[in-house]
């Protein structure tokens, strides 16, 4: 197993299709099919002269996203994070009058999702921490502060005389399907069978919602409560009684893959975040003969994180194929000879139905 954990995803600037618009693309599995997303920021010219009124940003994505900004003035940089944004929701990152050269920004997808699945690029890098932060110096970073891509923004300017710009995927859904899109992706990550993910209502996605409501207790009311995605994600976020369930219970964060045999072929895919005192469901769909697991534990900079001289992992003797960055591989023959990393996974006994792993110190 590498040693070693990429501090971004790779990412792939796709294509500046106006001076306005940045595509920036990855894909990412959902059970059988393959999401392509896009983290598209549009905006159009803004006022002459560098003063901002409130600047706000809309989530039209299917994932619950955090968002950092940095503000360049003067040959002066500085950075703010996170700001959450639900699916069809907006939030405002900067209140009042803003004098600014340039505005930037950097998205990623909260852990619950995995590996992250939104894609960040840009021509600036700069600073960022883990936490909630503001760093008035962004291009030199201190001690718990890390590097990261930033795209410049080109805001709306909307008619009360305030500036708005949009995070967007290929999909190009408005308010609603993004709303709906994003409670599907909730809904197959818990367990429930909702796919695809295209924001369009129908008896499956009905189907799967109700049974997630009545499993935890809910009405259907709550599906249009502001809180609806907080309760998603804890429910989330907490052992299921069905499928696969990884928490943990180090003070370290987790990287987790997961490989299933469906008497056809053996697939691997990682790598899933479990931060600490988190639970995740990984995205298992149909019904695989096998599930294997590996997970291991990593620090600040993602190398592993070492227990009496020997990396803290989890798994066991069954070898399969693994790369360091994101992954999905279906052929696990001669992994070394094809680049990939050889790793040994545990298999999973999933006779009750359900199964939960607890990853734990020693």
């Amino acid at each position: 197993m590498a040693n070693a954990y990429p501090t971004s995803w790779p990412r792939k600037l796709v294509r500046l299709a106006q001076p306005t618009l940045t595509r920036l693309r990855t894909r990412r599995s959902v059970g059988c099919a393959t999401v392509a997303l896009v983290a598209t920021i549009i905006g159009v010219s803004v006022p002459a002269g560098p003063a901002y009124a409130d600047l706000k940003l809309c989530n039209r994505m299917s994932y619950v996203v955090e968002v950092a900004i940095g503000i360049d003035d003067k040959a002066a940089t500085a950075t703010r994070g996170w700001f959450r944004i639900d699916p069809a929701a907006c939030r405002v990152v900067v209140q009042g009058t803003l004098t600014a050269d340039r505005i930037m920004l950097n998205a990623r997808a909260l852990g619950v999702y995995g590996a992250s699945p939104v894609p960040q690029s840009g021509g600036d890098t700069l600073c960022i921490a883990p936490d909630n932060f503001v760093i008035a110096a962004a291009r030199q970073c201190r001690g718990g502060q890390t590097p990261a891509p930033f795209s410049q923004i080109n805001p709306t300017a909307t008619d009360d005389g305030n500036l708005v710009a949009y995070l967007a995927e290929d999909s190009e859904y408005d308010d609603e399907q993004a709303r709906l899109a994003g409670i599907q992706r909730l809904l197959l990550i818990a367990g429930y069978d909702a796919a695809p993910i295209d924001g369009v209502d129908g008896p499956k996605t009905q189907a799967a919602l109700a049974a997630f409501l009545k499993a935890r207790g809910l009405t259907l009311e709550m599906v249009q409560a502001p809180n609806f995605f907080s309760t998603m994600i804890d429910a989330v976020q907490s052992p299921s009684p069905t499928g696969l369930t990884w928490c943990n219970d180090t003070p370290h964060k987790i990287m987790a893959a997961v490989a299933t045999d469906d008497g056809k072929a053996v697939t691997s895919r990682g790598w899933y975040r479990i931060d600490p005192g988190k639970c995740l469901h990984p995205d298992v769909t149909g019904q695989p003969r096998k599930i294997f697991s590996f997970a291991e534990a990593v620090d600040g900079d993602n190398r592993s994180v070492k227990f009496r001289d020997k990396p803290l992992n989890w798994g066991g003797i069954t070898q399969l194929c693994t790369r360091e960055s994101k992954f999905e591989i279906s052929e696990q023959g001669d992994c070394v000879g094809r680049g990939l990393a050889v790793t040994g996974f545990a298999a999973v006994d999933m006779s009750s139905g359900g199964k939960t792993l607890r990853f734990a110190v020693p």
